[in-house]
């Protein structure tokens, strides 16, 4: 509850406004009778009691700095007013804070500058889609559940258009368009239909990888995620690869790290495993490049894909991920990066 108040403070000291509407609403926040002191003092009575004096101290500080803030701030309102349009050159300026990149963006260029440090380059296809590069060329039959309403957006009166499902559909354009060696990443921005939760939201982010060339192996494929796997979470992860199944690759897994939020002990976000999922992958079907016109007798390939929320709650150990879609700027606020 001592951190919570000192970030308060920090927000408070930091409150800068020329607006009569924006103090008094600054006001109201901290002050009201629905105000931010006023359930500080509710929670006030769950401290324990060998910490009730400091956190009754903190409380006070807070009040006491808001209070003088909000006066601070309408005197010089004031003042500015009584001059006119003269403006007083001996009052403080307002400083502006600096802006932060999205995390989820953060994340993104960090998964793009690891694999491009691998050769691989970017791709980048539409939101928009048809059933032939979403579905059909991926080697999807008829008849899987992945084209059911339950799990697709399509476009209304036209079945065959559909808001894409994930980033391979980018990876089919470039093997129709271009001829091995391959290595490319696809990001972007993919549509399911299924249930918002802290888990799993109905619009998230997607990063998907091809290598297609003569003599590629599943020990490419290893050691090519092992390799980002490390980069990005650290050499002491853990990681470890299951057996799956995906229409577009034969053989095929999923990846796993330990997990970062509880240690590997357990928590709802590895639904107490330890582990949890990051990517699935595997050797490209020789079916898909049949499709493309690629010599599946001559060349083979591997393909990944992974969900950048999911890495991001990972990297920042956030719970809930229908945070990142809130714009709450005081959550977007704790993330900064160079990329």
């Amino acid at each position: 509850m001592i951190d919570r108040i000192e970030q308060l403070i920090r927000e408070a000291e930091e409150f800068q406004s020329a607006e009569p509407e924006s103090i008094e609403a600054f006001r109201i926040r901290y002050l009201g009778k629905k105000g931010i002191l006023n359930d500080l003092f509710a929670d006030f009575k769950s401290v324990p009691p060998d910490q009730k004096r400091q956190v009754g101290q903190k409380i006070n500080e807070l009040k006491s700095l808001v209070s003088k803030r909000v006066e601070e701030l309408k005197s010089v309102v004031k003042k500015s007013n009584k001059e006119g349009s003269v403006p007083d050159l001996t009052v403080p300026g307002i400083s502006l804070r600096s802006g932060s990149r999205h995390p989820i963006s953060i994340v993104r260029n960090q998964i793009i500058d690891i694999f491009t440090r691998l050769g691989f380059n970017i791709s980048e296809g539409p939101e928009i889609e048809d059933d032939w590069h979403v579905f059909s060329a991926l080697n999807f039959p008829p008849e899987h559940p992945a084209r059911d309403m339950q799990d697709t957006f399509f476009i209304e009166k036209d079945p065959d258009v559909l808001l894409r499902t994930h980033t391979s559909s980018v990876q089919v354009r470039v093997m129709e368009n271009s001829q091995p060696p391959i290595r490319t990443i696809s990001p972007g921005r993919v549509f399911r239909n299924e249930a918002i939760s802290a888990r799993a939201h109905c619009i998230f982010h997607q990063v998907e990888g091809l290598y297609i060339d003569e003599n590629v192996s599943f020990a490419d494929l290893k050691q090519t995620l092992m390799y980002f796997a490390k980069e990005m979470f650290g050499d002491q992860t853990e990681i470890r690869f299951r057996p799956s199944f995906f229409p577009f690759t034969e053989p095929s897994a999923e990846m796993d790290i330990s997990c970062k939020i509880c240690g590997g002990k357990g928590c709802n976000v590895c639904k107490y495993t330890g582990w949890l999922e990051i990517l699935g992958c595997g050797m490209v079907d020789p079916n898909v490049l049949d499709y493309s016109n690629i010599d599946s007798k001559k060349c083979t390939g591997f393909a990944f894909g992974m969900g950048i929320e999911r890495i991001t709650m990972l990297k920042y150990e956030v719970k809930d991920l229908r945070l990142y879609f809130e714009n709450d700027v005081r959550f977007l606020s704790q993330f900064s990066a160079a990329f």
